[in-house]
């Protein structure tokens, strides 16, 4: 794969060779030349210049040229038409006979994107594509993964969690500071086994969906078992990317907020929280900038095999100069998908709260992490749903993104275009194919 940004025009050829008449090119040899130009001296009186396609004096007009024939012509008065009477192109137009030029030809669309750059409408509408197309594979990875994110998570919180986890004191005024401290670890332990297993399916559909969204661009279909055979040697370095890019986040704001904290201890109070406000603020959007750099890491490390370190700066390469965009898109792509899941689970949430006798502001308001089965259960059937629909929606906007990225920069598209053995690109079987990515 091409590893240098930048568009490569296709048919280029250079263009610091020597020029005709330099020095090892012969001048062609019917050029006059001065004084030895072998023209007569008698030459024929001048005659009237006419326009082109103009009949001459003695001469009939040609006869007019078949509708659709010509160079660009089309059918009168539809699309590629050579336009009315004096316009251009058209009868008694200044391009008359001469025909309309019809633009570049539409880009080829083996799969569910045009093999071009693309629009955002086009981005999300591929993944929803793809997600239409190849359903079977798609909801089948989606559901599979939900089912057993969601049943290790229920099964936890409902024999682990609700009874290792106290969190009474966090409402009760007259909790010690030892007891509040323990409230808080219980409630960020249960948190934080939580999302790690919703983590850990979100690498696994992730992956796979990467697989099938980069087959669909071809036009191909896959099964679940072709995608786990090959996403499956990439799972670790996967899974130490989606780690490694939360802990730089994380790292980057503890040393903004870091000064302030300091200075607050060593007694200067204000100035101290003022100061780690601050910080803390900087220090976000720097965090901000950086993970958008690098969110193109995780389809640079599944298509490109690459590792780590690697797929990172790829990902700031193929992100640089066009940050605002990438972050929009995927900001669009996350709002759609959130809005997809609420809209499933708080219906659920609000049905499980009611057959489990508990409204959901009494759950709320108790904060403790006693809930039962039919809460869990039910609540549980709506997050599998919702994560359902938006596994495909965020995997496949952020594959798009970084192969739209990549035509841009890298002209992909002929790659791709070889590899989905579009006619006029050479076969699949050609040098330099990418089959696959």
């Amino acid at each position: 794969m091409n590893d240098t940004p930048g568009w490569a025009s296709p048919g280029s050829a250079p263009s610091d060779g020597p020029g005709p008449g330099e020095e090892g090119t012969p001048a062609p040899e019917d050029r006059p030349s001065g004084p030895s130009s072998k023209w007569s001296k008698e030459q024929p009186p001048p005659a009237q210049w006419s326009a082109p396609g103009a009949p001459g004096p003695g001469q009939s007009p040609p006869p007019p040229a078949p509708p659709g024939q010509g160079w660009g012509g089309g059918r009168s008065g539809g699309p590629g038409s050579s336009g009315g009477p004096g316009a251009p192109g058209g009868p008694g137009g200044p391009y008359s006979g001469w025909g309309a030029w019809q633009g570049p030809p539409p880009a080829a669309k083996p799969g569910v994107i045009p093999l071009r750059p693309l629009a955002v409408g086009e981005i999300l509408d591929g993944a929803v594509s793809t997600m239409r197309t190849h359903w079977r594979t798609v909801l089948g990875i989606s559901l599979t993964v939900a089912v057993v994110t969601e049943l290790l998570v229920v099964l936890l919180q409902g024999l682990v969690l609700n009874d290792a986890a106290d969190t009474e004191a966090l409402n009760d005024p007259s909790a010690t500071v030892g007891e509040v401290t323990r409230a808080l670890g219980d409630t960020l332990l249960s948190s934080g086994v939580v999302l790690v297993i919703t983590l850990l399916g979100t690498i696994v559909a992730t992956a796979l969906l990467t697989m099938v969204t980069s087959r669909a661009v071809l036009g191909r279909s896959v099964t679940t078992a072709e995608a786990w055979q090959d996403s499956r040697p990439l799972l670790a370095k996967l899974l130490g990317l989606t780690l490694l890019l939360p802990l730089i986040a994380v790292g980057i704001v503890a040393a903004g907020t870091l000064p302030g904290i300091l200075i607050a201890a060593a007694g200067a109070t204000d100035a101290g929280v003022s100061l780690a406000v601050l910080g803390g603020l900087a220090a976000g959007v720097v965090s901000i900038w950086l993970m958008v750099r690098l969110s193109l890491s995780s389809p640079a490390l599944m298509l490109e095999k690459q590792g780590v370190k690697k797929s990172m700066s790829r990902s700031a390469k193929l992100v640089q100069r066009s940050w605002w965009r990438v972050f929009g898109i995927q900001l669009l792509a996350a709002v759609i998908a959130n809005v997809i899941a609420s809209i499933i689970v708080i219906p659920f949430t609000v049905v499980a709260g009611a057959l489990s006798g508990d409204s959901v502001s009494s759950l709320l308001d108790s904060g403790t992490g006693d809930v039962g089965w039919t809460f869990l259960i039910v609540s549980g059937v709506g997050q599998v749903i919702g994560s359902m629909l938006t596994f495909p929606i965020t995997a496949g906007v952020t594959v798009l993104l970084y192969i739209d990225q990549r035509i841009r920069r890298e002209a992909l598209d002929l790659e791709l275009a070889r590899a989905a053995g579009v006619p006029g690109h050479g076969t699949s079987d050609a040098p330099g194919s990418t089959s696959g990515s």
